[in-house]
């Protein structure tokens, strides 16, 4: 797919092509241009200056003067005042990619992590891309670190904290109240980064009635600091990194597993409704359904144990289909169990292969030789 922009003031176009033809690093570039003094003001009052002109390389979606004269009257005075330089280097750096993106691979793109840490969303509506509410107007601006897209207004970061995200959201007042009574609102609204698979208000109110009124006793403290933990991840996990990984280890120390199936992306068996909502400390995706931590592995294998004697009695009188479907939801079920990463993806993979066998006798042997390895393999931690 080939990029078409509208065109900037034709001087401004000579500016920047006659600067690039001399190779020129990033910000020599940009000041040579002429349109983007207050960017340049910007980034040496940040302290950015001589990194965007090292080695790089750097992709910089570039606000012109025009952009940032759209900001509210004194915000860019009020950005460049010393107290203010972290908050203005998360701006800029939030316009800085890693890596030379030229506007071919930009078109292909739904999103790019920045340096800032957050991801800034791409779009693509025919001649128009947009990076989050900005209009590329120019591309492919070669420098000798980098490339230099031009925008037509400054993208700004998400500035609220995951609980603060959470609260504006208005949909998850039941996770926050879980939070404050086992003491974790304040972690969750500190540095991180953390990525939250955070289930709704409705996703608390499937669980069967009274639980979420038990679990918010004081003497449940440590039980619902386990649910929480099971729901937080160390660090920034985009979607498309968790689709990747397969699983990710939660705070609580057990771990999570990921799969895409036809019904859509799942985080065990909770369904990703929405993915990478941003805050300023880490990415928020949405659940449909509380995720339960496992149980331990002593547990583990007597759950195992008695799907096994379950699932022969099914399988020995003939109801080849329902012992199938009893190893299933024994496997899903056991998936984040606290096993080695290698295990997790080899049952997700046990689990894909069953799927796709029509004759219900071969599904269940299938399943049942992925619950045997499991098993042998809690037996062995």
């Amino acid at each position: 797919m080939k990029m078409q922009f509208k065109r900037v003031a034709a001087l401004t176009l000579a500016a920047l092509v006659s600067t690039s033809a001399m190779a020129a690093d990033i910000v020599d570039t940009a000041v040579g241009a002429g349109s983007f003094k207050t960017l340049a003001a910007a980034l040496g009052a940040a302290d950015l200056v001589e990194t965007l002109k090292s080695e790089g390389p750097f992709t910089v979606f570039a606000p012109t003067d025009a952009a940032f004269a759209k900001l509210p009257e004194g915000t860019v005075e009020t950005l460049l005042k010393p107290e203010n330089k972290a908050m203005l280097a998360g701006i800029l750096t939030y316009h800085v990619v890693p890596g030379k993106v030229m506007a071919a691979q930009v078109v292909d793109l739904k999103g790019a992590k920045t340096v800032n840490g957050q991801r800034v969303d791409i779009k693509v509506d025919g001649s128009t891309v947009m990076v989050d509410g900005a209009t590329v107007t120019t591309t492919d601006i070669a420098c000798d670190n980098g490339v230099i897209h031009v925008i037509d207004s400054v993208i700004l970061p998400a500035d609220k904290t995951i609980p603060e995200t959470a609260d504006a959201a208005g949909q998850f007042q039941t996770l926050l109240a879980a939070a404050k009574a086992a003491g974790l609102a304040e972690v969750l609204g500190g540095e991180g980064p953390f990525t939250v698979f955070a289930p709704t208000d409705e996703a608390f109110a499937k669980l069967p009635e009274g639980t979420v009124a038990t679990l918010l006793k004081p003497e449940n403290k440590q039980k619902l600091v386990d649910i929480l933990k099971y729901h937080v991840v160390s660090g920034r996990v985009y979607s498309e990194d968790a689709v990747a990984a397969k699983s990710a280890k939660t705070l609580q120390g057990s771990s999570i597993a990921v799969r895409v199936t036809d019904a859509g992306a799942m985080i065990n068996d909770a369904k990703l409704v929405a993915t990478d909502i941003d805050a300023s400390n880490g990415v928020i995706h949405i659940i449909d359904s509380v995720l339960m931590p496992p149980a331990k592995n002593a547990n583990a294998r007597q759950v195992i144990e008695n799907a096994i004697a379950q699932g022969a009695a099914l399988y020995n009188s003939g109801h080849h289909a329902a012992c199938a479907q009893l190893y299933h939801e024994t496997l899903n079920g056991l998936m984040s169990t606290q096993i080695d990463a290698s295990l997790q993806h080899h049952m997700t993979s046990v689990m894909t292969s069953a799927s796709h066998q029509q004759c219900m006798t071969q599904r269940a042997w299938t399943l049942r030789r992925g619950i045997d390895q499991m098993y042998a393999q809690l037996g062995s931690n």
